[in-house]
């Protein structure tokens, strides 16, 4: 289990990176090319979906309450101490995010995108950190 959540940590830190390249970009500069705010978009939801898988194996693996929304699989992590108890609650809403790129994909905005572009690397950084930390331990 640990091999499988190490790599998917590996795909987390590739699309934050590629998300990071486009963090220089302009609001405007998304509002006009759609073929960039779409690769914004899907790089979001693939980061997003990459913390969640992490964050639903390592549930598996320490056996804890399984979680009912993907929002309470951060969620699980703070309160196992694998993440941060405050940073879990604001990292947990990214999860939102997730549903709305892939459910309500015809209302995302550019500015939500713009916003969680500037936002979401650091706290996907963040996370990557702690998961590294929490492999660390278990040898």
């Amino acid at each position: 289990m640990k091999d499988k959540i190490a790599k998917k940590l590996e795909e987390l830190k590739y699309y934050a990176g590629l998300l990071e390249s486009y963090k220089d970009r302009a609001e405007e500069e998304l509002e006009k090319d759609v073929t960039l705010i779409g690769a914004v978009e899907r790089y979001l939801q693939v980061a997003i979906e990459c913390a969640l898988d992490i964050g639903e194996m390592i549930i598996a693996y320490e056996g804890l309450k399984k979680a009912d929304t993907y929002r309470e699989v951060i969620i699980r992590l703070g309160e196992a101490k694998i993440l941060d108890k405050k940073f879990a609650e604001h990292f947990s809403l990214a999860a939102g995010f997730r549903n709305i790129l892939v459910h309500h994909y015809t209302e995302v905005n550019t500015n939500e995108v713009y916003k969680h572009l500037q936002g979401d690397i650091d706290d996907f950084n963040e996370f990557a950190i702690a998961v590294s930390s929490y492999l660390k331990k278990k040898g």
